[in-house]
Parts: structure tokens; sequence; C-alpha cells
């Protein structure tokens, strides 16, 4: 099967038609309960204790096909996991997701499922990379001192101490780092390593300026609990050092592992504990998306944090198909709320490998925005950004010098990051007229298109 190359432009910016009822003013108070995984073929027999248990979902985590086959069987068609396979091999994520994931995904209809969307790749559904793409969009290696340390706000650094996750999310903006390699891409190792965390240390020590820590990944959920410890406490000793985040999407992909695995938690906690001791501020940044994927376990899991103090706060990446709809978006951030996780972020896509099809425009960014601002209280509403390619950091996506619906490109500054320079926002080409999806096959047409955006003002 060969990818489209258009999109209907309903679905690049979707129609304002809410899918939720205003009927239903407490559909985000309905969270998923009951053995909903006996559903699949291989987890029939399987016991609430024995989902419910971290053990047993990391043991029986799918990492290929044949894995997936066996868990799903015969609930979609021969023609689905071929098209996974030939999707996979293009993709620049290797597959890594968990029992518990599995068992949300809608199998009568996985083709338009949210949560199947977000991690294994379909090549019928996959669209050609944009031309602008770069590997590492961002430029976190770059902006790093040290190896697996991003200095890039003044007073604000992201530590990687080992580069793993529990699930592997195929639009990973980390792609060029995170998990192991694919046929599409070698990656950057950041094995955990005391002697390289030391480096980070040393130099976050050096730096009197840094005081907030993003200790990320990989993902923190796949340090031990020692190492939680450890980061922890040398970094709170450190005097600059006022407040740790420890980002994890564990809540969203193994919430079991806060209910079972008491000596990460524990870990956790005594860090927490620790920095109140200091006056210094510990707390988690988690990632969800969709609706669906804030179930029972997740609330269970979120209570134990609540009872010890530990604040989490989340953050969304905005996907096509996935949570582009007021609606959706709605009632993403009313359900957070509802089980005590702070709504954050909400990023627009970062330019990513293999993912394009994930990508929205800017003005669904700017439209969701207007449409969710109001519908809950405003230190629940969260912010919508772009993360800029090129190492500009996060802007407010109304904050554009200049957008061109035409030809998809919109201009931002980051006088507080990197003063004097220009960054670029993409929207997809697919959705684009066929006057300019045509321009940008042309390399001279491309030049000058982003030339005349970078010279307007």
């Amino acid at each position: 099967m060969h990818p489209s190359t258009t999109l209907d432009p309903a679905h690049v910016d979707p129609p304002l038609a809410t899918e939720i009822s205003p009927n239903s003013p407490l559909a985000h108070r309905d969270l998923r309960e009951g053995d909903y995984w006996r559903a699949l073929p291989a987890y029939s027999q399987t016991t609430a204790e024995e989902f419910g248990d971290h053990r047993w979902q990391q043991r029986h985590t799918v990492t290929n096909v044949r894995q997936l086959r066996d868990t799903v069987g015969t609930l979609v068609p021969d023609s689905f996991y071929q098209d996974l396979e030939a999707g996979i091999s293009a993709a620049p994520m290797a597959l890594r997701i968990s029992p518990h994931l599995l068992a949300l995904v809608n199998w009568a209809d996985p083709l338009s499922d949210p949560i199947r969307t977000q991690f294994l790749p379909l090549r019928s559904q996959q669209l050609p990379n944009h031309p602008m793409l770069q590997f590492d969009s961002l430029h976190e290696q770059e902006d790093s001192p040290v190896p697996g340390l991003t200095h890039r706000y003044p007073d604000k650094a992201l530590f990687l101490p080992q580069d793993s996750c529990p699930v592997y999310c195929r639009f990973c903006t980390r792609s060029y780092a995170v998990g192991n390699d694919t046929p599409e891409v070698e990656k950057l190792k950041l094995r955990a390593s005391v002697a390289r965390w030391e480096e980070a240390f040393t130099y976050i020590a050096s730096q009197p300026q840094l005081e907030d820590i993003v200790i990320s990944g990989g993902d923190s959920y796949n340090l031990r609990a020692e190492h939680i410890e450890l980061i922890g406490r040398r970094l709170l000793d450190l005097p600059n050092v006022r407040r740790l985040r420890y980002a994890t999407k564990g809540l969203c992909v193994l919430p079991q592992k806060i209910l079972t695995d008491d000596p990460w938690l524990d870990a956790l906690t005594r860090v927490a504990e620790y920095a109140r001791t200091m006056r210094k501020d510990v707390c988690v940044h988690t990632h969800f998306n969709h609706p669906n994927e804030i179930v029972g376990f997740t609330a269970a899991a979120m209570g134990r944090l609540v009872e010890r103090g530990i604040h989490v706060r989340n953050q969304s990446v905005l996907q096509r198909t996935v949570n582009d709809t007021p609606a959706v978006m709605q009632l993403l951030v009313r359900r957070l709320s509802f089980v005590n996780v702070h709504p954050y972020y909400v990023y627009t896509h970062d330019m990513v490998p293999g993912v394009e099809d994930l990508r929205t425009t800017l003005h669904t960014a700017t439209r969701l925005e207007k449409h969710v601002r109001g519908a809950t209280a405003g230190f629940n509403t969260p912010h919508f950004v772009v993360d800029t390619m090129g190492g500009g950091g996060k802007r407010d996506v109304h904050s554009f010098e200049r957008y061109d619906q035409a030809t998809g490109i919109a201009v931002f500054t980051s006088p507080a990051v990197k003063p004097g320079r220009k960054f670029l926002y993409f929207d997809p080409i697919a959705g684009l007229d066929e006057h300019h999806q045509w321009r940008w096959t042309q390399p001279s047409e491309r030049r000058a298109m982003i030339d005349q955006a970078l010279q307007e003002e």
C-alpha cells in the first residue's frame, strides 16, 4: 500500500461540530472500569490482580507484530498486520506497547482509534516527510554543553539520564535518541551512567542561574528506585536548584507501576519530602493526549500520588484525528482535572520523521485554544504552544509575527531565548491547495516562499 499525498481539508482543519453531547456535562467523570481487557483473546483469562500488576504488564509488553497477532488474534484481519509491518519498517521508533494500552484500543475500528493511531503505525496512513524536516528539529543536541543535558532557557535545563521508555510513542520528538535502532534511524546512545550524570551535575553546579531541572529521558519511569533518589537528592543539594520535574508518560501507558511498585513510588516520595524540608519543589510531568487514556487505573494511581502530596502536570501533543476537535480537547482537559492532573501545555506536533499524518495546521491550534479557554477554570486551562524548530523554545500559538495559511509558513521570534533570530513553523503540505503543494515540490519555489516569509515585516 502507498500512502496518500492529499488530505481532505476537513481532516486537516476539522469542523467545529462537537462529538460530545451538550447534555452530558458529567462525561468527564465516566472513567472506564471493569474487566474490559478480557475482550482481547490473549487476556481472556487474565484476572484483575494480574492485569493491575506492573510486573505482569512489563512481562506481556508487545514489541513485534508476531506478539501483537498472538494478543489480538482475529479481531483484525491479516491485512492490518501486514499494514502495520510495513508501517514499522518506515518508522523512526521501534514497537513497544503495554497490555494496558492494547486493552483500551477499539479493535472493532482500529483504523480510526486514537490510541492505536499514536502507537501502531500503519503504512497506509503515513505521508511523505515535510521537505524542511530536521532530525533533531528542536536542536536539543546543539544546545547540549555535556551529553544528555540541554541548556536552552536561562534558568532551566533538560536532563536525560537514560534513553528508554516503558512504551514507545511513534511521534516521539526525541526519536534521535530514544529506544532501539530501527531500519530508518541509528540512535544516539544515552545509556544510564553515573559517570555521565556527574558531568551533568558538575555543569549545573557551575551555572548559578539554573534553578529548574527537568529529569526526562527516555522516561523517568525506567529509572531504578535508587536512581530516582540518587538523582533527586544530588540535584536538590545544589544550592542554585529550586525545582525538579520528573517527566514520565507512565501514568498514561502503565499506571499499574504507581499502584504496585512501592519501592519506586517510595523513592519518589522521599525526594519530594526531602525537597519540602529544603523549601524546594518536586513534581511530576506526564503526558495524556486523549480522554480514552484516562481510566479507573489512572484515577487510582493519581490517588496514591495525591495522598503523598506529589503534584502532577500534563503536557499533550496536538495530533490530527486524535485530539484536534474542540469536543475531544475539552473532554481531555476536564477529565485530567477530575483525576487531579493539572493541564499544563498542548504542543503543536513537532516535525518528526514518519508521522506527517499526525501534524496539524497552526490554525487548528489557535482555533482549539479559543474553544478550550472558558470551558473550565483558568488554572486548569492548558497553554497552546509551538516548540519552535531551531531551538527558539516554546512560543504561544497566537504569538507569531506572521502566518500565511496559503503557504503554510508561520514566523516566530524568541527574544528572551535567542534574540534577533526568526523561527519557522510549517503546516502539513497535504492540507494546502494544489498550487502550493506543487510549489513545495520545487526547491526554488520552496526557497522563495521561505525567504518571503522571513523578509516580510
